[in-house]
Formats: structure tokens, sequence, C-alpha cells
């Protein structure tokens, strides 16, 4: 199993898949296509039945059921983008054997270090085979790992029927990291009871609980004069943008929050004299408190038009998805099934909120109960992200263990 999900994500991480929110097409770039057409043709290669690719780049397949019994439908999603907050072109994956503990040299000639000391998280991994990157671009473990451990646990259950279970349905799906993975998901051709995306982190991680989330999009006029007769004139909208972010709690920012704690993050901001945009995310999982951090916008927001005018200042607020308790929390057990498949495998599960959200915040919400667990990736969504061979392989084991906990509950 080593050396195929080995090749299998090698070969993934180096399709450059990187989605473009500034396009709306679905997928938003070509690469994802292209990776998406690839799995395809593998999940015919390996034996998976009812394969198909839609025109937004949407890929489902089936495992058949191998049992009369009568168990529920199963299904296991991930994305096939990667991140836009570093480059994912050219990716060149190394392969680091039974790691020693020691700094990891990325990038020998642009003096490029991984070390224990900035990242302590990798003395966890002392013994593993590391796959990380060159240093100059992500690795795309986010969620490329996903992919390379679904497709092993299906070859696996084809190649082992003596392994009981009902019908099991795979998807990849495009531009999950842009918020749109579940936009155009026909959630009835998929035709599961429940999923599970496979998209978390670290050894262990399950999780079914999201932010609720928003975003804002803040757009700022003013009036651009020479600054040598600009007296009692100029309105300098760059500074009516500083206003309007000092009036956000400086202490409600993802650098200082954790856990349940919510926040307002500035993703960008970009202007002059004439006009400045800023783009926020707004998050919080308690749902009262995230309608007070909009309405905390929106109060920013008429206050400055009182004091600058009317169209000085504009907002676009848009929520995103919504905390998936509340929809998993009826059917707990599916969550109940993955921690006791942990266990079984001797994995510690690590239950945990999302500071962030899957595709299965807004797919529980369009009715397909779906929580999410780990697969054995690191530092997401940079240079210095990393994954374990390892934990990769602990990640397919527990994609089989849960389906065949579900054949076992049936016999109960």
């Amino acid at each position: 199993m080593k050396s195929e999900i080995i090749e299998r994500f090698t070969r993934y991480v180096k399709v450059d898949t990187q989605s473009n929110e500034n396009n709306e097409a679905c997928p938003s770039t070509p690469g994802q296509l292209t990776l998406a057409n690839m799995l395809v043709e593998e999940l015919k290669q390996i034996g998976m039945k009812d394969v198909t690719i839609d025109e937004n780049g949407y890929v489902m397949a089936t495992l058949p059921a191998n049992t009369d019994k009568k168990l529920p439908t199963i299904g296991f999603l991930a994305h096939v983008d990667t991140a836009t907050d570093f480059t994912g072109h050219d990716v060149k994956p190394q392969i680091v054997e039974n790691y020693d503990g020691n700094d990891i040299t990325l990038n020998q000639a642009l003096h490029i270090v991984m070390s224990p000391k900035t990242f302590p998280n990798l003395k966890n991994y002392v013994g593993h085979t590391l796959i990380t990157t060159d240093g100059t671009t992500l690795l795309g473990a986010d969620n490329k790992a996903g992919i390379a451990e679904i497709m092993t646990a299906m070859a696996y259950l084809i190649e082992n029927p003596n392994i009981k279970h009902g019908n099991i349905r795979v998807a990849f799906t495009p531009d999950e990291e842009i918020g749109r993975g579940p936009h155009k998901f026909d959630v009835a051709a998929f035709n599961a009871d429940f999923a599970y995306t496979v998209d978390g982190g670290p050894l262990g991680e399950l999780q079914y609980e999201s932010f609720n989330a928003a975003a804002a999009k803040i757009t700022c006029k003013g009036t651009n004069v020479h600054p040598g007769t600009a007296k009692d004139k100029m309105i300098n909208s760059a500074k009516i943008a500083m206003a309007f972010h000092h009036k956000l709690p400086e202490m409600e920012a993802p650098e200082y929050t954790e856990g349940y704690e919510g926040f307002y993050h500035l993703l960008s901001i970009d202007g002059d004299v004439e006009e400045t945009k800023l783009h926020y995310i707004i998050r919080d999982f308690d749902k009262q408190k995230f309608e007070e951090r909009k309405n905390k916008v929106i109060s920013i927001i008429n206050e400055l038009k009182d004091i600058y005018g009317q169209d000085a200042i504009s907002l676009e607020l848009n929520d995103q998805y919504y905390n998936m308790r509340d929809k998993i929390e009826p059917v707990k057990y599916i969550v109940d099934i993955a921690h006791q498949a942990m266990e079984n495998l001797s994995i510690k599960p690590i239950v945990e909120p999302i500071r962030g959200g899957t595709d299965g915040s807004q797919l529980s919400y369009m009715g397909l109960p779906t929580p999410n667990i780990f697969t054995g990736g690191e530092n997401f969504h940079g240079k210095y992200e990393f994954i374990s061979v390892e934990n990769m392989i602990k990640a397919t084991q527990t994609i089989v263990e849960i389906i065949s906990l579900f054949e076992e509950r049936e016999q109960q």
C-alpha cells in the first residue's frame, strides 16, 4: 500500500489545480478539469462502476455492494483544487525517508529549511516517510492526499471482496478552496445516505462542527485633489478604509483566537486616494454571535456614512456556509462510527471544531450530512506543507474500517 499511495499522491500534486475566485466558471481553472479527467480514467481502471464527470468537473463513481444486507449508501469526498494562498505551479514533491527529527533542507540553492525549532510538530514524525515541497510551492496535500486515500481504499476493497459492504459512492469536486465546492454538486445524483469528507489535517482529526461564515467586501470612495490645494476638498478613501478597520475589535482576529472563538479577518486591502477596497471574512461557531458580528460591520458602515457621506462607503455582505453541527447531530452515530474506526486502529480520535469549512459544511445543509476525517497533512497552504506517508495509510485504513463497521452494525 505504501508505494501505491506515494505514487498516486505524487502524481496528483504535479497537476496545477489552484482555484481562482475571480473566475465565475466551474471549475474556475483548467487544471482542475485535467486532474478530474485523470481520476475518471483511474476509477475505471481500478474497477469502479457508474463513473461520471459532468460539465462542471464533478466526478462520481460507485463501488457496488457485495452483500445482500440492506446497508446505507456511504459517500467519501475530496476536492481537486488547491489553495490560492501560495503558488501551486510546478510542484516538485520530495520524499524524506526515515525522518531523523532534524532540519529538513527543502531547497539548498534558496536556503529554505524546515526546522523543528519553528515547526515543533515535526518531532511527531521521527521514523516516518515524509513528503515535502521543494520550498517554492505549496504541496497540495489539501486535498490531493484525500483523493489518494479514497482511491487507495476503493482499490483495496475491490482487491479484497471478503470485506463486505453496501454501496459506496465517491466524489471528487472542484473549487472547495474558494467556497464553491458544493454549489453545483448534485446531491440527488450522488444518492448517498450520508458522507465523509477526507479533508482534515493531522492524524486522528474528526470534525463535525464548522464555523458559520460570511464574506464582506467594502468599497470606500474618495476625491483626489492635488495635495498642494487639497484643503477642504480631498477625501482620502484609504483613510476611510483605515477608519473602518480600526473600529473592529483588535483582538478578534485569527492571530489572536483559537478553539470556539470567532473573528473578523482582513484578507486584502487595495486602493489609493480615489478608491479603496477591503475584503474580510467573518467567522463564528455560535449562530447568534455570528449575526452580531455581521451587525457590527453594518453598524460601522452606517457610522462612517454619517461622517463621510452616504456614497463614501458601501458594503457587500454574503453568507458562505453554516455550522454543520446542526445537521449532523440528529445522525451523530455516523461520527461515533468514525470515532470507533479510529480507536480500532489504535488512532486517538481528536474531535475538534473545524476553524474553517469543508464541503461538508454546505453539503450537510443540502441534505447530505457530512463530517470530516483526517488526511495526515500538516502546515497546509504554504511552502512548509508536508505529509506523513504512514498517516496517509492510516487514513486509508480508517476509510475501510468505517465501511466495515457499518456492515457489522447491521448485524447487531
